[in-house]
C-alpha cells in the first residue's frame, strides 16, 4: 500500500536559469517522485505554475523555446521601469486558460514583493496570472505589477526560496536553487560585477532557508548563463536533469519518497 507522504518543492528565481527546474522535475518524475505542493519565486513561480497546471516538464521546455517570452515585452514610458509586462498576460492565458489558483492540479504558492510595504507576500488563491507577473517583475527592468491597488516586484528580492508556504503542511521539502556561482577569477567589467553581486544577494536569502529543506538540489555553475539567455534553454534543462540524477545517486534516501503519492498530473 502506498504511503501518503506530502512532498513540497520550493523553486528559486533566476531568469532563464529557472529552466533548470524543469530538468529537476523531469529527473524526479523519472524516479517516481511527484511533489504534491509547490512554491516559487520569479522563474520558479512560472515553472511551477505551468507544471501544476498539468504540463509535462519537457513540454514546458518546448513552450518556452517556441514562445520566447522576452520578445513580447514592450517599452514602458515610466520612471519605474523600461519595459511593461502587461502584454504577456495573454501569453500566460494561452497555456493556463483557467486563470485561478483553485483550477491547478497541484497546489501552488507564489512569492512577490510588496514594494511600498517592503514585505514578501504569498499568493495561493484567486487570480493566478497577475501574481505570476508580479513574482517575475525584475525591479528597474519592468514596471511594478498592480494587484488590488498594491504594487509588486520580483519575489526573489526578499525571498528567492519560498519554503515558508510549505513549512508545516509538507512531510518533506525539496529546495532547488538555479543560481549556483562558480569561482570567478576574471571579473573584468562592470556588467560582470553587477550580475555577480545581484546573484550573491539572491543566494544569501536562499541559503538562509536551506536548513528548512530536507533535500537541497543546486545544479553547479548555472550563474554563468545570463538572465535572458534563452538560446541556452536546452543546455540549462540538461544541467538541471543531470545534476538531479547525480543528487539522487549520492542521496539514496530521497528514493524513499518514490511512489509515495499518486501522480497528480497526466
Amino acid at each position: 500500500m502506498k504511503s501518503e507522504k506530502k512532498i513540497g518543492l520550493a523553486l528559486s528565481g533566476g531568469g532563464v536559469r529557472g529552466i533548470a527546474h524543469l530538468g529537476v522535475l523531469k529527473a524526479l518524475n523519472d524516479h517516481d517522485i511527484f511533489p504534491n505542493r509547490l512554491s516559487g519565486s520569479s522563474a520558479g513561480a512560472i515553472a511551477g505554475a505551468l507544471y501544476c497546471s498539468g504540463h509535462d516538464p519537457s513540454e514546458i521546455l518546448e513552450i518556452i523555446i517556441k514562445t520566447n517570452y522576452f520578445k513580447f515585452l514592450r517599452p514602458a514610458i515610466s520612471w519605474t521601469g523600461i519595459l511593461k509586462m502587461d502584454v504577456v498576460e495573454d501569453l500566460f492565458l494561452k497555456y493556463i486558460p483557467e486563470n485561478k489558483f483553485e483550477s491547478l492540479k497541484i497546489p501552488l504558492s507564489v512569492a512577490a514583493t510588496d514594494i511600498k510595504r517592503g514585505k514578501v507576500v504569498y499568493f495561493s488563491e484567486g487570480p493566478l496570472i497577475r501574481p505570476l507577473m508580479a513574482s517575475s517583475c525584475i525591479p528597474g527592468m519592468f514596471d511594478p505589477i498592480a494587484i488590488d491597488n498594491k504594487f509588486y516586484v520580483d519575489g526573489g528580492v526578499l525571498n528567492n526560496l519560498p519554503v515558508e508556504p510549505l513549512d508545516g503542511s509538507c512531510d518533506y521539502i525539496i529546495g532547488v536553487n538555479c543560481n549556483h556561482l562558480p569561482v570567478e577569477h576574471n571579473i573584468n567589467n562592470i556588467k560582470k560585477l553587477i550580475e555577480r553581486t545581484v546573484i550573491m544577494s539572491m543566494n544569501y536569502n536562499v541559503y538562509s532557508r536551506k536548513e528548512k529543506c530536507d533535500f537541497f538540489i543546486e545544479p553547479k555553475g548555472l550563474a554563468r548563463y545570463g538572465v535572458f539567455d534563452i538560446k541556452k534553454s536546452e543546455d540549462i534543462f540538461k544541467a538541471g536533469y543531470e545534476a538531479t540524477l547525480i543528487f539522487i545517486e549520492e542521496n539514496q534516501q530521497i528514493l524513499e519518497l518514490a511512489n509515495s503519492n499518486v501522480k497528480s498530473i497526466s
